[in-house]
Order: C-alpha cells, then structure tokens, then sequence
C-alpha cells in the first residue's frame, strides 16, 4: 500500500490507443510494402523488352514476401510478449489508483504476519481493491514486458528493414572476396542480364586497345586494387536515410509513450522493445536477402517437392521437381542445343526450344 513504484494516477485516455497501435504498426506498413512493390519492383536492371506478366510476377513476390516477413514480425512479437505478460503478472505503475483500495479497513485486509512490521509497512490481500470492472484490474498486472514497444518495433522496424533493403541505403562496405562484375547476381532476371553483361564486355575489349595506348607508364607508388576499391559504393542520399528511419523514430515515440502515460516500468518497455527488435530482424532475414549484399530482392520461392519438407542430406528447400518442363529445359541446355541457357533456382529458360521471341516465365512457389 506504501509502495511509491505502483502508486501512479490512472489515465483513462491514452496517447497511443491499442487501435491506433495496429494502425501504426500494421495496417501502415502493410500499405507502404505494397505501394513500394508495386511501382519500384522489379527496379531499372530489367530491359524494356521483358515481358509484362514476368514483370507482374516478379511484383507479386516481393509483395507476398513483404507482408510475410510482417506478419511473422508481429505474430512472433504478439505471442512472445503476451505469453510473459500472464507468465510473470508483474504490476503496474499505476496499479493501486486501478485498485481503488479500501484504506479505512485495511486492517481486515492486512495479512497477520506482517502486521507489527516498523514504519506502517503492510502487505494487504486483493480483496482490499474496490475496483467493480475486473478487466481494468486484470490489466493492472500484465506490465512486463510493454506490448506497445514489442509491437510497435516488430512492424516499424520491420518497415525501416524494408525500405533501407528497397532502396538501397545501407553502409559503403567492401565485401570481403575480390569484386566482381557479375551483374546476374543482383538482378531480377539473371540470364537476361548475363546476356547484356556478355554484349558490354565485347565492346569494352574494342576499347582496350586505345585505353592501354593512353595509360600511364609510370607507376602511381600506390596499391591500384586498393584505389580502385572506392568505386565499389557511395554514401547514398541522406534524404532516403531520412525517409528509411522515419518508422524506426516512430516507434521510439510509441514506446515513450506508455512511460508518460504510466502504463508501464521503465525496464518493461525496454525489453519490450527487444522483443520486437529481434523479431523484426529475424522476419526480415527469413524472407530477404541481406541489405548490402542483396540488391533489394526478396529469396526465392521453394521448389513444389521440398515445399514441407527439404528431407534428410538435403542443404536447403530450392530445386526443380523431376519431369517438370524446368528439368526438361535445363536438360536441353546441357546437351549444347543452340539459342538455350539453362538457369536454375527458379527461372526458366529465355528460349524455348532454340526459337527466340519465346519465353518461358519465372515460377513461383509456396513461401508461406
């Protein structure tokens, strides 16, 4: 009854209410990752010439993805949090003006043990709350941890991931293997922009002959490789930084606010915090490649026979089912057929049966 930590007025009026909560940390996000999708999926690395349902594809996975890795943020964040809640009952802050206690009889209350402790110290049964509405006394003891914070950072977190991922902002880094010109790797559509990269490095050789006859014959006293290094990345614009971290200030402010509004201990909100900390990156990780390595994209969908189960010896859930036309092509590709290139992990070949202006689309598997 003495304990300042729980004495704290009620505020029947919150700043951030539990529906503006799902607002914010779910109905907004979701609608961002699908207008993000939409008009900057599959980005410029695409040639005009792509065909408008392989396009359409591509779209549409990133945004099943998308609303995957938040929906796994917040359901993991959800469960997590309000499984502690009910384990640990923990008080809070405002838990005796929720009581309404029953001062003038607290002796009735008091428990005999503790009845001569020094310094009007008493610990006091439940029955002493006056408080007729049982769920706002209920909600007295779920402090721990701040379902505010956990929520609000599992999906603005998760969205901050998303745009730094969308575009492109992330820490100029060199990667640790030599750099490479493979151009495949960071696209939507990796035999088409092998076919390009094999049309640019013909002209370059064209080129070579005049560039060496112009190159210096002395040498710089500097490591070349290392000097050339700094072309590899550039600080991006400090307006998209902005932009990518608006929802992670956001939810900085979700959080503060049950401290203000004395719903919550500090150390709650906290570790609240965490929880969605951790659950927006591990969904984020679970569906997307890593922000500076992945150019944006999204992994790919898995194969229809390891959809449930990859199977014992198996490294991972991609590969192309056995008498399905991908296996059909790829083996047609091998045997040297002319106008063919196989490429595996989900995209079909470029021509059909060695006729060009055929195509076969990107297939997409179950993600969920």
């Amino acid at each position: 009854m003495t304990n300042a930590e729980i004495s704290f007025p009620y505020q029947t009026h919150e700043k951030i209410s539990t529906a503006l909560l799902v607002v914010c940390g779910l109905v907004i996000p979701a609608g961002i990752i699908f207008l993000i999708c939409v008009s900057l999926v599959p980005g410029p690395t695409v040639s005009k010439a792509t065909p408008k349902p392989l396009i359409w594809r591509r779209k549409l996975w990133e945004w099943h993805t998308g609303w995957l890795g938040l929906g796994l943020s917040l359901a993991a964040a959800f469960l997590i949090t309000n499984g502690m809640k009910n384990l640990f009952g923990k008080p809070r802050p405002d838990l005796l003006s929720r009581c309404d206690p029953d001062v003038a009889n607290i002796a009735q209350y008091t428990f005999d043990s503790f009845q001569n402790v020094p310094n009007g110290f008493s610990v006091v049964s439940a029955e002493i709350c006056q408080q007729t509405d049982k769920s706002i006394l209920d909600d007295g003891f779920r402090s721990f941890p701040s379902g505010h914070a956990s929520f609000s950072a599992a999906g603005l977190l998760y969205l901050s991931l998303f745009l730094a991922s969308k575009l492109a902002i992330t820490i100029p880094f060199l990667a640790p293997s030599a750099y490479s010109q493979d151009a495949s790797r960071f696209s939507a559509f990796p035999s088409r922009a092998e076919r390009r990269v094999v049309q640019t490095q013909a002209a370059d050789n064209l080129k070579e002959g005049q560039v060496q006859n112009e190159a210096l014959q002395e040498p710089t006293g500097h490591n070349d490789a290392i000097i050339a290094a700094r072309n590899q990345a550039a600080a991006p614009p400090v307006y998209l930084l902005v932009l990518a971290t608006i929802p992670f200030f956001a939810s900085i402010y979700i959080a503060s606010t049950r401290y203000s509004d004395f719903r919550h201990h500090g150390f709650d909100i906290l570790f609240g915090y965490f929880i969605g900390t951790v659950t927006a990156v591990f969904a984020f990780g679970y569906y997307h490649l890593p922000i500076s390595q992945g150019a944006g994209w999204s992994w790919g969908p898995r194969s229809r026979d390891r959809s449930f189960w990859a199977g014992v010896g198996v490294g991972n859930y991609v590969g192309l089912n056995e008498g399905s036309p991908e296996v059909h092509d790829v083996e047609i590709g091998r045997q040297g057929n002319s106008g063919m290139s196989a490429v595996g992990n989900g995209e079909h070949l470029e021509c059909v049966n060695g006729k060009p202006g055929s195509y076969r689309g990107e297939t997409f598997g179950s993600g969920a």
